[in-house]
């Protein structure tokens, strides 16, 4: 299992790489990942969901968010179930760059079908999802 998730880490740093090289200038992983996030699951999440879904300080994610609020990719709006409160919302300036980061990378993603092949993509991808799930539910026990 450790060599399984040592690969799964090195695929991880390598992908991200390849994803910032992608990104506008100023943005980084982080900023991706947190839209991506929120066209996932929906946005409407406060800073702290987010926190707990990244397993960061809420301070790094309120960082993140600052940063995407700057540039109009989220909107920070009260949070009516809670006055002191804050929800994350999506702009469509934060929709659009996600998808031109993902249309940016097609050529790249592209190139490695013919060596890997989308029938073994599509046949790990159950794989992965089980030990994604796996680990999120131990990651608060």
């Amino acid at each position: 299992m450790f060599e399984l998730l040592n690969e799964v880490g090195i695929i991880a740093q390598l992908s991200r790489a390849m994803l910032e090289s992608h990104l506008d200038e100023g943005l980084t992983v982080h900023h991706f990942t947190a839209l991506n996030h929120l066209v996932r699951l929906g946005d409407g999440k406060t800073p702290m969901d987010m926190a707990r879904a990244f397993q960061v300080p809420k301070t790094s994610m309120s960082h993140t968010l600052a940063g995407l609020e700057k540039r109009g990719f989220i909107q920070l709006v009260p949070n009516p179930a809670d006055g002191r409160g804050k929800l994350v919302l999506l702009t469509d300036a934060g929709r659009e760059l996600r998808e031109r980061a993902i249309q940016s990378l097609t050529p790249q993603i592209a190139q490695m079908i013919p060596q890997f092949g989308l029938d073994e993509a599509r046949s790990i991808l159950p794989t992965l999802r089980k030990l994604r799930a796996l680990l999120d539910g131990a990651r608060d026990g």
